[in-house]
């Protein structure tokens, strides 16, 4: 529940301060300007663009999420449940005992600062992450992560799309019950964990931090080199040019190894087509794909 009030805030926040959105040239309307009229005062004609601006923000996302399908809304449904709660709960119950029960002497063994808790937890488990990411589109794997790639937009629902069991390959959940199990006290390591999630909820949204979007560029100039941002993700949802930006929270592994795409704008299209039913999706994805991803 922190993770997306978190979410909430910054996705707030972003909104507020993007001159896109408050510039927006298709919205049907300007609330912004009639909310100034009848506020002549400074503190009033903030207050009427953040009125304004919200507005624009609340149409734009009835729109976007109106365009969602049934099906889609019980995958994104369901999946938030599984990846929201159900994982979260096995984490710290059952994949935890289990941990505690293959190598006992290691429960809470381990004594670290904060500071390197959360670089433990924020960088290197991100770079096994990568791998682990790089490792879902091998053609292997490919069958079990596919449907997370079946979004054809770009919103915070479709980060939890997926097969219901492919969380099971995901490093997250096996590594953090570790290492929650092996720390003395890890609350940096949890920071760390959480703030991880609030930046995936981000990257599958619209709301990124382009020039053209920003007011403030020393910002945008300080975070783009080192953070995947929202249009960065995108292009690894395109179904136009072969996977990359793989990283979760950074850039740097992709620069690495060779499988970073630099772009500035948003794809024209993204998803791949799935000859599936819901149920297929849900809990066996393997009839071949119609697109797939290289």
């Amino acid at each position: 529940m922190l993770v997306f009030l978190a979410f909430a805030l910054l996705v707030g926040c972003t909104a507020f301060s993007s001159s896109a959105i408050g510039k927006s040239a298709d919205s049907p309307s300007n609330p912004s300007q009639h909310s100034q009229l009848s506020l002549s005062h400074p503190s009033g004609q903030l207050l009427g663009q953040l009125l304004g601006r919200s507005l624009k923000l609340l149409h734009w996302s009835i729109g976007s999420y109106a365009d969602k399908s049934k099906a889609d809304w019980i995958l994104d449904g369901l999946g938030l449940i599984t990846q929201g709660i159900v994982i979260p709960a096995l984490q710290v119950t059952v994949i935890y005992r289990l941990w505690s029960w293959i190598v006992p002497s290691w429960e809470n063994a381990i004594h670290l600062g904060w500071g390197w808790q959360f670089s433990l937890s924020f960088v290197c488990v991100d770079y096994l992450y990568y791998w682990n990411h790089r490792g879902l589109h091998h053609p292997w794997l490919w069958n079990a992560h596919k449907v997370h790639h079946s979004v054809t937009q770009m919103d915070v629902l479709g980060t939890s799309r997926n097969t219901l069991w492919s969380s099971f390959l995901i490093v997250y959940l096996w590594v953090h019950a570790l290492m929650i199990m092996v720390l003395a006290h890890p609350g940096g390591y949890v920071f760390g964990v959480s703030l991880t999630a609030v930046l995936d909820l981000w990257r599958h949204s619209s709301f990124s931090l382009r020039p053209d979007q920003f007011r403030y560029p020393w910002l945008y100039a300080l975070i783009a080199p080192w953070l995947i941002l929202p249009h960065d993700h995108a292009w690894h949802h395109s179904n136009s040019v072969e996977s990359k930006n793989f990283g979760g929270n950074f850039k740097l592994w992709d620069k690495i190894h060779g499988t970073y795409l630099q772009k500035d704008t948003y794809p024209s299209s993204i998803g791949v087509s799935l000859n599936l039913t819901t149920i297929q999706k849900l809990f066996m994805p393997i009839a071949k794909p119609l697109t797939q991803k290289k």
